[in-house]
């Protein structure tokens, strides 16, 4: 294959990527009618449409997502082998792409920033908020945050954070409309603000624990959001019961603006870990922050 075709090939990836030929013009650098001409090149060359339009939206077609399936691990690779060239330079350079849950980039991966990035200027970490279970081969990130246990089976995991509190809290006023239950069961009578998990598509489960077992409560409400912070925010409201982390309503709770419930059966979830392919050629700048996210308690 010709040098000219894979660059072809790397442009599609873009455009499908970012499903629009104005944002991948931006991110390459290059007009967009440039773009388009690329694209309509390449399915000529292959005789298949690789990409649906609209006025509105760019999607891949089945042809398009099984060419994308292929190159998108491919052109990964070749971006991480070049960026691992870094080593042979004086300073560590390159940028690094993180998929996290909101409360781990809050918590650990931001204020983890300063010490990396203040003393390695030619170091980007590009931080992606997602609560789904994020392929981070077929995504293009070099590393994914999530809780342990459920990292897949053939990534590297590292653990970067302690074991997270977990607090089930409602208003005032919400209590002051229905009394706090005082054992799991008498959930089924509360309303929640609840969390929703793109991945499955389902409401973020509440983990409880009684008699020696652990059990995965849903509880039915009125409000579902996909922030941790506006589920606070609606909670303090009085919307429902949140079940969030304690460390994101200790401040309310001190300040007697939100009342935690059932806290003997709400055990603590698993540590965040960093997780990557084990194929993946580790760059000094990588290897830099791993070790400064590393957990040393």
């Amino acid at each position: 294959m010709r040098r000219d075709e894979i660059a072809d090939l790397a442009t599609f990836v873009v455009v499908a990527e970012e499903r629009s030929f104005t944002r991948a013009a931006a991110r390459l650098g290059m007009a967009q009618s440039a773009v388009s001409q690329i694209v309509r090149r390449i399915e000529g060359r292959l005789g298949v449409r690789l990409l649906s339009r609209t006025t509105r939206s760019v999607a891949p077609t089945e042809a398009g997502e099984r060419l994308i399936a292929t190159l998108g691990p491919m052109l990964h690779d070749l971006d991480t082998a070049v960026a691992s060239l870094s080593d042979l330079r004086d300073r560590p350079t390159g940028t690094i792409r993180i998929t996290a849950v909101e409360h781990a980039a809050k918590t650990i991966l931001v204020p983890a920033m300063k010490r990396l990035l203040i003393d390695n200027p030619d170091i980007t970490v590009e931080i992606t908020i997602d609560y789904g279970l994020a392929d981070v081969v077929a995504d293009r990130f070099d590393a994914g945050v999530r809780l342990g246990g459920e990292i897949a089976k053939d990534m590297i995991a590292v653990r970067i954070g302690p074991d997270t509190p977990m607090a089930i809290v409602g208003s005032p006023d919400y209590f002051s409309r229905s009394a706090p239950p005082v054992s799991p069961a008498q959930l089924i009578d509360h309303r929640a603000v609840n969390l929703r998990l793109p991945s499955s598509g389902t409401l973020n489960a509440w983990r409880l624990v009684g008699a020696d077992r652990e059990t995965r409560v849903r509880v039915d409400g009125p409000l579902v959001l996909n922030s941790i912070d506006l589920i606070r925010d609606a909670a303090l409201d009085g919307l429902g019961l949140a079940y969030l982390p304690l460390d994101q309503v200790q401040r309310d709770l001190n300040d007697s603006r939100l009342i935690r419930i059932l806290d003997r059966f709400t055990p603590d979830l698993p540590g965040y870990h960093l997780y990557y392919p084990h194929r993946r050629h580790s760059s000094a700048a990588f290897t830099m922050l791993i070790d400064t996210l590393r957990h040393r308690g």
